[in-house]
């Protein structure tokens, strides 16, 4: 249940009136609905950018700040790791503060460090604005999906979500082009700086919008933030990502294992506090109800097996094509334009037909079309000599790996929130968050580690890459096996009525 202030109330409504995610949606005309999509929207690629974007600067970060191997990895992967740590208790803000409130908190915190990391006059001053900018990104994120499940109804949300789609697919792909053609224009002599400070005019123009437009939703029974579940939670995750961002570079030493297995007994803790600061007050940081919701325990664990997969996949075909193929960083990019378009084109246009029609089996679906088009590609690596002289030859199989996982990723978060309370949705939309950085961590690195033990010097020769894909590509097939078994226990009717 929500309390809906802000613009867009129906006349004679109380300004602290109660409406549910249906009321919201009514409560907003077309137009309104269409504009305040478009700015959550803009505030989603606005995060997928900038995570890519530094990748093709790194080279130029070296050369004028005189920035290390060391520091450029924590300018990369600084970002992510706080990402993922503050997404759950960002998402609670939401609920806390309001879900309007905590967007605008977070896209003015965006804004602002992209302003720090643009002024940078050292490699540690760029860290540390990184890591700022990852925490205003981890307020911002969670409000895009708490405020789409505020204005849209379950029956209208798919075809929001799969804008979501086809913006993030185009992000993903064109944010190292972006980056590129502002370091080849050195646009004002301003070099690497472009790369963060491009994104002044759009988070300004964004947070305006977002001020006159969004609706304000909030928790009815507004909650306090749990300043003892966020520093467990903070510690849990680091407990496992730090270790997996940081193994392979320190050679998987045996604290890295024992941190990952010191998260045990912090997550039962976790789970001990939750369920007693429930009782207590109902404020608990992760609220131990929503587990009770079939839908979204399974949806969890769905998008944890496919997270591991896509992101051990993605990592592990892009050292192949540049180690067994010798493709060049461009080549790499043009590849993955036949995976992002049918990504972008099942999750827009497939995805919202079908789950309707369909129900979660269109998940299962798209992990087997995911595993075929795989298999296809590993046997076209093989024949490496073959695609030498044709490159264009991995692009069918490549597509249909991209329609697979929309049909995956596309309904995957709205049947996993389809049964949460929309006063929980904050919380909701952060854990799901934080499920699916901690899946690609966990994906990139221990599939990133069978690649490296075939493969461990970029030196060796292309029969050995392609070998070690093989045996990754092996791996990740067994994961998209239970990504299909996993959401059949997905409550069918839940994506059907999302009532």
């Amino acid at each position: 249940m929500l309390a809906v202030e802000g613009e867009g109330v129906k006349a004679g409504a109380k300004p602290n009136a109660v409406c549910s995610a249906i009321d919201h949606a009514l409560a907003l005309s077309k137009r309104q609905r269409t504009v305040a999509l478009a700015i959550v929207a803009t505030a989603m690629v606005l995060d997928l950018v900038d995570m890519t974007i530094i990748n093709v600067a790194v080279p130029t970060l070296q050369a004028q700040l005189g920035a290390s191997d060391a520091e450029v990895q924590w300018m990369v992967a600084g970002y992510s790791t706080i990402f993922a740590l503050l997404l759950i208790t960002g998402g609670r803000l939401g609920d806390i503060l309001g879900y309007k409130r905590a967007f605008l908190i977070g896209v003015a915190g965006f804004t602002l460090t992209s302003l720090l990391c643009g002024m940078a006059q050292t490699p540690g001053q760029l860290v540390a604005a990184r890591l700022l900018q990852g925490g205003a990104a981890a307020i911002m994120l969670p409000q895009v999906m708490s405020l789409t499940q505020i204005m849209y109804p379950p029956h209208e949300r798919m075809a929001a979500l799969g804008l979501f789609g086809i913006l993030g697919g185009l992000a993903a792909v064109l944010g190292p082009v972006i980056g590129g053609l502002l370091l080849s224009a050195n646009l004002m002599g301003l070099g690497w700086r472009s790369i963060f400070l491009v994104n002044l005019p759009i988070g300004l123009v964004a947070l305006i919008l977002a001020a006159r437009i969004l609706p304000g939703g909030r928790s009815a029974h507004s909650p306090r933030l749990d300043m003892t579940g966020t520093l467990l939670v903070m510690l849990l995750l680091f407990l496992l990502i730090f270790p997996l961002i940081q193994g392979r570079d320190y050679g998987w030493p045996l604290w890295g294992f024992g941190l990952m297995a010191a998260s045990l007994p912090i997550g039962l803790l976790l789970v001990r506090h939750s369920c007693a600061r429930m009782a207590r007050d109902g404020s608990a940081l992760i609220v131990p109800d929503l587990f009770q919701a079939r839908g979204f325990s399974f949806g969890l664990l769905t998008t944890l097996a496919f997270q591991v997969a896509t992101g051990g996949l993605l990592f592990t075909l892009t050292l192949a094509l540049q180690r067994g193929l010798h493709f060049t960083a461009a080549q790499v990019g043009i590849a993955h334009v036949p995976y992002a378009f049918g990504a972008s084109f099942a999750i827009g246009m497939l995805s919202r037909k079908a789950l309707p029609r369909f129900g979660p089996i269109i998940i299962s679906w798209g992990a087997l079309l995911m595993i075929a088009g795989l298999i296809l590609l590993t046997l076209l690596l093989n024949a490496a000599d073959l695609i030498a002289a044709s490159p264009l030859l991995i692009a069918p199989p490549l597509l249909a790996m991209g329609l697979g996982m929309g049909l995956v990723g596309g309904p995957l978060p709205p049947c996993t929130l389809s049964e949460v309370d929309v006063g929980h949705a904050g919380s909701a939309s952060g854990l799901l968050k934080a499920t699916q950085q901690l899946g690609a961590a966990i994906g990139a690195a221990a599939i990133g580690t069978l690649f490296f033990l075939i493969q461990p010097d970029e030196r060796m020769g292309r029969a050995e890459a392609i070998a070690a894909f093989t045996l990754s590509a092996s791996v990740v097939c067994a994961m998209l096996v239970v990504v299909a078994l996993l959401a059949l226990a997905i409550p069918r009717q839940l994506r059907i009525r999302g009532q």
